[in-house]
């Protein structure tokens, strides 16, 4: 089970709302069957940061960056409609367009190498664990998690 971190219902300066949580998570199969591995996202830079893999941005990326347990963003959501469901948690779920670019394939699609193109928080991830996990003021939320 994952664990749970406390939303803090707080804006940033301009009205947005800031938060962090993993886009991917590594050794997870997802719902189509896939799972991506360690590495997947090496030399990932910041990316868009969209709606439902659709449309033009609603907020921007600060930090796009594995860590050990699978692609961590951070980032403030700009929207102010989009910005109220997150800080709400009515929003939470996020998820990465890619193109593969390495893969294993096996009783699962192993995803070793992708290109990343952007970064969508959604309504139901492809991936469970890919959700946003910290929501508050810029500073507090992307030190606290």
């Amino acid at each position: 089970m994952a664990e749970v971190i406390p939303r803090y219902a707080t804006r940033d300066e301009r009205g947005g709302v800031a938060f962090a949580g993993y886009a991917a998570v590594f050794d997870v199969v997802d719902r189509a069957g896939d799972v991506m591995r360690r590495g997947a996202f090496a030399g990932a830079g910041v990316v868009p940061l969209l709606w439902q893999h659709r449309g033009g941005a609603v907020g921007v990326l600060a930090s796009v960056a594995e860590d050990a347990r699978g692609l961590r963003v951070e980032g403030v959501v700009e929207d102010p409609e989009l910005a109220g469901l997150v800080r709400s948690g009515a929003v939470a779920g996020l998820s990465v367009g890619y193109r593969a670019v390495r893969v294993r394939q096996g009783a699962r699609r192993e995803v070793l190498g992708v290109a990343l193109v952007e970064v969508s928080l959604v309504a139901v991830p492809m991936q469970g664990l890919a959700r946003v996990e910290v929501v508050g003021r810029r500073a507090d939320a992307l030190r606290s998690s």
